[in-house]
């Protein structure tokens, strides 16, 4: 019963996966930074170093916020009053752990007030091309001081020191929940696309796909769902298998649906090596009309 049901399910989202592919729904628009993966060696010096929130990504316009896919999140009214009207880049955020219940409460049409009261729009960098990040960053503090928003908050900037002391930094926001660490290059510019200049510092790898096939459970799994069969950012297609709770092998996520998945290194023919699912990579806001 369950493989049919879900094969019901598959055969109406496949056409909204095909749609989501075709319009890039696992990359983000070339207006914001994107991150390459840290590597031992690089020049820490150049860099500040911040925690990698699991947050929700969004982009303040001055009037309004945005998602990293160019949709408007419906945020009450009070919750962006004081915000400046200077643009911001940063990330919804209800504290470490709570990808899930954040996404809930920021994709709805009609927000919820008791909800919204535990977000926080955390600040991580100010769109000004034409200066350095360096520059950017006093002038960023400057506008979140005197905003004086109890719902905008900076992400705090340090110097990240040596290699060991960044794995050092790293393990101790790990052990208390976090995902790992950003670094920012200090005479970088605000641009589009993905570059050193951004980099991630974390365990493992991971990266986005679409959900297109389930293959059913054998063994204890007899009924339930595998492993998924995914479709990455360059067309090509995954088996996941490991990863999932028990809840979500019953209900595994729809076709369709774009989720983050680990893995550590690829194989020889490129594909990522040792993937194991993550979560739904459910954090864009439903449709509604832009007043």
């Amino acid at each position: 019963m369950f493989f049919i049901s879900w094969m019901k399910r598959l055969s109406s989202g496949l056409l909204a996966s095909m749609a989501l592919m075709t319009a890039g729904a696992i990359a983000a628009p070339a207006s914001v930074p994107l991150a390459n993966v840290y590597q031992q060696g690089a020049p820490l010096a150049d860099y500040w170093v911040s925690e990698k929130l699991d947050g929700v990504r969004a982009y303040w316009d001055g009037e309004r916020l945005w998602s990293r896919r160019g949709n408007p999140f419906q945020a009450p009214d009070w919750f962006v009053s004081d915000f400046p009207p200077q643009p911001l880049d940063g990330e919804l955020w209800l504290g470490r752990g709570h990808f899930a219940q954040l996404s809930g409460i920021v994709r709805t049409v009609r927000p919820v007030d008791a909800d919204w009261r535990f977000v926080r729009f955390m600040v991580f960098d100010l769109p000004l091309a034409d200066q350095t990040f360096d520059q950017r960053l006093p002038q960023l503090r400057e506008l979140v001081s005197q905003a004086g928003s109890p719902y905008l908050a900076l992400v705090e900037q340090q110097r990240p020191g040596n290699h060991q002391q960044l794995m050092a930094h790293r393990d101790k926001v790990i052990a208390f929940g976090g995902e790992g660490l950003m670094l920012r290059r200090g005479a970088s510019v605000y641009q589009a696309g993905r570059s050193d200049d951004l980099l991630k510092v974390k365990r493992f790898d991971d990266a986005e796909a679409i959900v297109v096939g389930i293959l059913p459970g054998k063994g204890k799994y007899q009924g339930l769902m595998g492993a998924l069969r995914v479709r990455l950012a360059d067309n090509r297609e995954l088996r996941i298998g490991s990863g999932f709770s028990d809840a979500e092998r019953i209900d595994p996520p729809p076709a369709g649906s774009v989720i983050t998945f680990k893995y550590s290194g690829h194989t020889a023919t490129g594909l990522p090596r040792f993937a194991s699912f993550m979560r739904i990579r459910n954090d864009e806001p439903k449709a509604a009309a832009v007043p």
